[in-house]
């Protein structure tokens, strides 16, 4: 008797887990594509924690965007060099957040860098490399150390005029973070934030099976390389494959280096598997910068994370003790 109340326990857990649904809403938010995936005992209740979503990463983009003129972000930057502006925890959080990232990669990673001068163009408009003077002017308003963050008196301050900060490399994943956070304290067993790459993920698919995610093969960028099941983990890949110019037969990256001002060169994609998307983001641009040998050291020195950089040449690199789960169908 107690053999046969056991076994339909389990024959109802198994139904319940059946009758959960996964719904999947692509919106435009923050400039870019959010895919948020959520699973649920219905569509209904599904389509009511991907509006919740959606209102949590407006309300991080009214923050942090640097569009808006109303955000914290816009008051920083227009008052760069006359006076600190106050603003939320949140914002001082995210800031050192990033400041540590620019410490840990020398400045390969820098969000100051939303100062620079655009002079390397990849709308096919490029005719000619910019001169060594045109590169050294473009990057004389970027520095992290003249990022002033105060918590005592809530404020950060821009030291000189013209400098600016964005978030354009770690703000979607800290979106995908805060909204995987805000769901898993409404409950939500299991769902996907990826915006426009930058994915978090947690709980498992309604058949109980592990997320798979597929990368791309940066040399032939329609096919995958790989497959890996997620659950719980957050993944980023940041390439030069699909953004670059050609000049003088030679290849020129879109991700540029802050402290030279000249695209990065050497690896073509890196990918970082991390317990956030803002960190595995900040760490796969500051790789795509730093480059392969320099790339495998930081990821060594940081055993938390996990991830693979493929070289120009297409040649494959993992991080010491990679334990990611590969997919095999």
């Amino acid at each position: 008797m107690k053999k046969n109340i056991f076994f339909l326990f389990l024959l109802f857990k198994i139904i319940e887990v059946q009758s959960q649904v996964a719904k999947s809403r692509a919106v435009t938010l923050m400039g870019s594509r959010f895919d948020i995936t959520i699973v649920a005992k219905d569509e209904t209740t599904a389509s009511a924690y991907i509006d919740s979503s959606i209102i949590e990463i407006t309300r991080i983009e009214n923050l942090i965007s640097d569009w808006i003129p109303e955000s914290q972000v816009s008051k920083i930057n227009k008052n760069a060099g006359i006076q600190p502006v106050k603003v939320d925890k949140e914002l001082l959080d995210l800031t050192q957040r990033a400041l540590h990232f620019s410490e840990l990669t020398n400045g390969a990673f820098d969000i100051s860098f939303a100062a620079a001068e655009r002079i390397w163009k990849f709308d096919g408009s490029m005719k000619q490399v910019p001169s060594a003077d045109e590169v050294r002017e473009s990057v004389k308003k970027i520095g992290y150390k003249n990022i002033i963050v105060n918590y005592q008196d809530s404020t950060i301050f821009l030291k000189f005029p013209g400098m600016k900060i964005g978030f354009g490399a770690t703000g979607k994943g800290y979106a995908a973070d805060k909204t995987k956070e805000l769901m898993i304290s409404k409950g939500v067993q299991a769902g996907i934030i990826n915006a426009s790459g930058d994915l978090n993920t947690w709980g498992k698919q309604p058949d109980e099976s592990d997320w798979i995610i597929g990368i791309t093969n940066p040399m032939e960028n329609e096919d995958l390389f790989a497959l890996f099941e997620l659950s719980g983990t957050a993944v980023v890949t940041s390439g030069n494959y699909e953004k670059y110019i050609m000049l003088n037969g030679k290849r020129y990256s879109h991700i540029i280096d802050p402290r030279t001002g000249y695209p990065s060169a050497g690896v073509s994609s890196v990918t970082v598997f991390a317990d956030s998307a803002e960190t595995a983001n900040g760490f796969s641009t500051a790789i795509m910068v730093l480059g392969k040998k320099a790339g495998l050291k930081l990821l060594k020195k940081n055993p938390h994370l996990q991830g693979i950089i493929i070289d120009d040449k297409g040649k494959i690199f993992y991080s010491k003790k990679f334990k990611i789960k590969e997919y095999k169908p």
